[in-house]
């Protein structure tokens, strides 16, 4: 077996160790495809108030700008669809992501015991680990390193498992064995695009991301628009939607991560525990929770919002 073979093979067996649903790697090289999609798609500010969105466009597209002389992009799948969810159907909902611990956290500690499984197996190998806060396209490069296509939603879908996980990668030095595209099995299904409660599905495969619920609900720090009332379907952080319609996601099954586990009162709240929220069980319910990025205040807007 040839070292790059091996290398790659010893990999993968780590990240499954590790937890991760599944290892694809591809070669690290600018993303020709996606550069003019992004270009268009911000100058049609379909990023709303995300600014930056807009910075370090060149880094965005080469991951040779972010890693020097790297070679390879090792991008991994985490699974975080719950065993259960929210009881109170009439209660303000929480996107799934959100039950448990922050995933950059969970995330971030699992990459850096894979980079260092490499250095010690492999020898001196340089690399960076992201976890969606830097400007590397996720998504684009988990395609390209076959671990799904990107779906009308514009989330990565997998045939096997749906879309409810986390995508990170490594962008190493490493000279590896790249996997190849898969297919896209959308098909002519448009169950996201009919079911999106704000039509932010503007065509398949392009998302306005300032017509997005999560987008309201996480990423806008002003007012919530007036003209938006009645649309968020109870969401107070996060959607769901368009992954709970997919009809791949009929193949998701519960992840066996303990630190997703949601802390032991959120599923029971009620709608009127969440309507009147204090900030004390804020704290106390989502300690390390990604619903920190909201901050109390934000949360009780978003709740307020959805009784007026």
């Amino acid at each position: 077996m040839n070292s790059k073979l091996q290398h790659t093979q010893q990999i993968k067996t780590e990240a499954k160790r590790l937890g991760f649903l599944s290892c694809g790697i591809s070669k690290a090289e600018f993303l020709e495809e996606e550069a003019p999609r992004l270009e268009q798609w911000l100058n049609q500010n379909r990023h709303g108030e995300m600014q930056y969105m807009e910075n370090h466009f060149d880094k965005r597209l080469d991951p040779t700008k972010l890693v020097a002389d790297s070679k390879s992009v090792i991008s991994l799948l985490l699974n975080y669809y719950p065993s259960e969810i929210q009881k109170d159907k009439t209660a303000p909902k929480l996107s799934k992501y959100a039950y448990g611990t922050d995933y950059h956290f969970v995330i971030k500690d699992k990459l850096k015991q894979l980079l260092h499984f490499i250095k010690n197996e492999i020898g001196d190998v340089h690399g960076r680990a992201f976890v969606d806060s830097a400007p590397v396209l996720d998504k684009a490069w988990a395609a390209k390193s076959g671990l799904g296509w990107i779906g009308k939603h514009s989330n990565l879908l997998t045939q096997q498992v749906g879309s409810f996980y986390f995508i990170a990668e490594l962008i190493v030095d490493l000279d590896l064995e790249f996997d190849h595209k898969t297919t896209d099995h959308c098909g002519t299904c448009t169950a996201c695009i009919d079911a999106c409660p704000t039509q932010a599905i503007i065509e398949p495969y392009v998302v306005d991301g300032s017509k997005c619920i999560s987008y309201f609900t996480i990423e806008l720090k002003d007012q919530l628009p007036n003209s938006m009332k009645g649309q968020f379907d109870d969401w107070m952080f996060g959607c769901d939607v368009c992954q709970d319609v997919c009809p791949w996601n009929k193949f998701s099954k519960p992840h066996n991560e303990p630190l997703f586990n949601p802390h032991p009162e959120l599923l029971e709240m009620t709608k009127k525990d969440w309507d009147e929220i204090t900030e004390d069980t804020f704290k106390k319910v989502f300690q390390k929770s990604a619903v920190k990025r909201t901050k109390y205040a934000g949360l009780t807007r978003n709740i307020k919002f959805l009784k007026s």
